[in-house]
Parts: C-alpha cells; structure tokens; sequence
C-alpha cells in the first residue's frame, strides 16, 4: 500500500519507517529542507533506539522516500497521516496551525478519494476543523459549480481519528507490537470505505487478535488525553504521597510495592521522582483543562496533577539548599542525566532543566553526563540562561560518568539511565569531594548506600533533610529559576 507521512517529527518518523518496514511504500514529506536533507544522507533528527536502522533499510529498499514536494505527497497516497507538531498555545490549547495547514495542502491538491488521519494528539473536535479545511479548498476550485454533474465531480474523502500511543525510547516496539489501535471514523459511507482501507493497512498487528478498538471520531479523540490524562496522574499522585512520606518516615518503594501488588491498581507509573516532562504529558493535560474550560467546565484533579508536577521539578533544589544552603559558591555537583526520560535525547520540559538553572543561578558548578542528550542539552539550556549566558561556564559536559564526579561536593540522579544503575561504589566514594547522593529517580538503596559511607537522600525514602520554606529562597536563587 502506498503511504503518505505528513510530519517527520517522532510520531511522523516513527510511524513512517515502521509501516516501510512492513513492506508499505511509504512517502514521508516535511516542510523542513534541513531535516529532509539529514533524513536523505542516513542521518536522523531524533534519538529512537532502533529507529535509524530501520530507516536505513527501508531507505536503500525503495521503499522509504524524504521529500519537501507537497502536490507529489498528496498524489502519491490515497492515505495521508497527519503527524506534525501539535505545541501548546499560551493558553495551554494545543496549536492546530500545521495540522490545519496540511489538511488545506490535501485539499488543494487531492484529484481521488483520501483517506486523512489523523495521527497528531489533538484536541476533540479537530477531525471537524480539518474536514472544513479540505472543503473550504475543495471549494475554491473553478470546476465546481451547483449542477449534480459537476459536484460529483468533487473527489470524496473521509477524516479519521487514529492517535499515537508511542512511549518515548520504546516507540518502535509500541507500534510494532501495540496493545491497541484506535481508530475514529465517521458513520457514513466514505468512513465505512476509510475503515476497511485502514483495516488492511493494520492487518499485521492483528494477527495473533483484535487489537483495533473502532470508535466514533470525538471518542477516538478524546481517548488519546484520557490516557495521558491518567498517566500523568498516577505520576504526580506518587510524587505527592512520596513528598508525606519523607515527613511521616514512610519509604514510598515499600509502599508503592504495597499498593501495586493490588490488581486493581497495578505497578506502572507509581514511581516517585523529580516529575514528568517531555513532548505529550505536559501539554496533553494543559490542552485537556483548556478543553474542559471551553465548555464551562473545571478538571479539578488535572489542574491539581500539573500544579504537583511543576512543584515536584524543584523538590531535588529544595533538598540540596536544605543541605547546603543558597549561596552555592565553590560547590561542584555531579549530575546524571539530561533527557527527560531514558532512551531519549528529549529536553521539552525534562526536570533537569529546573535543576541546573537553580544551581548556577545560586553560584554552583556542575558537571554533567547523559548517554545521547548532551548536544540538545546546551542548546535548550542556552535559552534557559539566555538572561545570563556566563553562568553556562560553570556547566561542563563529560564522556563518562565517573568522570562527572571527581572532586564533586555531591551527585545528583535526574535520569534513569541503566548506565547509571550499577556503578562502582567504592571508586565514586573515592572520587568524590564528599561522598553525597540526591537521587531524583530512587535507583538505589538507602540502607546499602549508609553502609558504604555514602549519604543519601532520595525522594520518599525516609532520608529526607527538612525542606526550606519556598518563601525563603531568594529572587537570585530558585524562584528566578523556576518561576
């Protein structure tokens, strides 16, 4: 089947390369000669274990295309999948500009009948917008007129809800092995015709059994933030039963162990830590609150979720001016980890910006490590410190991961690298200044890390220092920094 990949962002890429893989002829196009350019001499924008290989493959097999030509990319498919960008708007709603902006493209060139997805996170009601879009340029075509003949002539086609449920670092193997596809379709003949094209279209995942959820188009819509929507949840809940547990002694591991073994409630997403980040959870729940607004309706428990996340981003800065105090000249940290999360080279919102904005701004030095993020990590970090650039000095980038914590006052876990899970105690004792862990990620064991020498201060681990009172730190210091 020939494909159409609106989009070569991670959800366009992902998806593209992965369909080829399948034996699909598949066209992928951006706006972005660039990114087209990197994509055509074997070089990848993104980091995706897996992902690069397969583009290699299905690129020397003909069968995976990079092209910036839109009137060749609509004629190329019958099935065009819209995966561009969907930021949030100042408000918090997603911003629908490219989404729309491909849905007019597909207009003003279509001559057959189209299948259009839907595959960007977007607000329900989106499928609305771009059918409109299509019409209003099918429209504007001079052959139209009001005669039956001639409006026949028109080429039908059929928008379709098929959103993306791709973790970040396990993308390819989430679309080749989902736990669901769901498909959003209208209730008329063209989505009938829709439906069974994208039937075939997935037929593979279908194999061992039914993995296609069918749905109308606002339901399919409105699931993909449900389900981010919950997640996140489930993620700032723990962080908040994990901030109680440092004060009542509780270890929140052995609680999370405790609460999880339930079925009912289950062991994924209750890991406390610093905070979610990244490209969907943020701006899924801003997007689903600005949502629910618009129809004169508060999400109470969502709003709740992003403030406790944002709070959570700043409770490893709480706890090392608790320690150390303000005023962190002639301080050197060790920090490990960047990206948001493993297996990404995301910095969107990753809880390590917060961290290393407030500890240069306090006067402290930082030498950090992450396996694949380093290189989006000074871009977006010169625009956090764009206000003052000779802070970024104090910030120095290592190969390795021992190498961070020579000499180093104290070593901070961000990231849940696995490189990071196992390392050699007695060498970092022996390397470091003073032997002090704050692990934002609970990798390692409090009682085994006391037995070593090493001090230990996790979140929810019953290790916790008495936090400073927000109110007390200075403008210089976190509320400049994360405000």
């Amino acid at each position: 089947m020939n494909i159409t990949i609106i989009g070569t962002g991670y959800v366009g890429l992902v998806t593209g390369a992965c369909l080829a893989d399948l034996g699909n002829n598949v066209f992928c196009l951006d706006v972005d000669q660039a990114k087209i350019d990197l994509l055509n001499h074997g070089g990848i924008p993104i980091y995706e274990p897996g992902l690069k290989e397969i583009i290699e493959r299905n690129i020397d097999a003909g069968r995976l295309t990079f092209s910036t030509d839109i009137p060749a990319s609509v004629a190329f498919a019958a099935v065009q999948f819209i995966a561009v960008g969907t930021p949030p708007d100042e408000d918090g709603s997603a911003d629908l500009q490219y989404v729309l902006a491909a849905a007019r493209n597909i207009g003003r060139h279509m001559t057959d009948f189209k299948v259009v997805v839907d595959k960007s996170t977007v607000p329900v009601g989106t499928a609305n917008k771009v059918t409109a879009t299509i019409n209003e340029e099918l429209s504007k075509r001079p052959v139209i007129a009001r005669s039956e003949a001639t409006r026949q002539s028109i080429p039908p086609f059929s928008v379709v809800s098929n959103p993306e449920f791709l973790k970040e670092g396990a993308a390819v193997e989430d679309f080749t092995r989902p736990d669901r596809i769901v498909l959003g379709v209208q209730s008329d003949a063209a989505g009938e015709r829709a439906l069974n094209t994208l039937r075939q279209l997935y037929a593979p995942f279908n194999r061992n059994h039914e993995r296609t959820r069918v749905m109308d188009v606002k339901s399919a819509e409105f699931t993909k933030y449900a389900a981010n929507a919950m997640l996140a949840t489930r993620i700032s809940f723990m962080n908040e039963l994990a901030n109680l547990a440092d004060k009542v002694g509780a270890d929140i591991e052995l609680v999370r162990q405790g609460i999880g073994s339930d079925p009912r409630i289950g062991y994924s997403f209750l890991y406390a830590g610093t905070g979610y980040g990244g490209s969907c959870f943020p701006k899924d729940v801003q997007a689903l609150a600005r949502t629910a607004r618009e129809h004169g309706q508060t999400l109470r428990v969502l709003e709740a979720v992003e403030a406790v996340n944002h709070d959570q981003k700043q409770v490893l800065v709480k706890k090392i001016f608790a320690k150390y105090g303000t005023k962190l000249s002639g301080k050197t940290f060790a920090l490990w980890g960047l990206a948001f999360k493993p297996n990404t080279d995301d910095m969107r919102d990753a809880p390590s910006r917060v961290i290393v904005q407030a500890l240069l701004r306090a006067g402290a030095r930082i030498h950090a490590h992450d396996p694949v993020a380093e290189e989006e990590a000074r871009r977006v970090l010169a625009l956090d410190l764009a206000d003052a650039p000779a802070l970024l000095h104090n910030l120095q980038f290592a190969d390795k991961p021992m190498q961070t914590v020579q000499g180093a006052d104290a070593l901070i876990i961000v990231t849940e690298w696995k490189a990071y899970r196992s390392p050699n105690w007695t060498a970092l004792k022996a390397a470091m200044k003073t032997p002090v862990i704050f692990d934002g990620r609970n990798l390692y064991e409090p009682q085994s890390l006391h037995e070593t020498g090493i001090e230990y201060f996790g979140i929810g681990r019953n290790t916790a220092l008495p936090l400073m009172e927000e109110a007390s730190f200075t403008k210089r210091h976190v509320i400049e920094a994360l405000s």
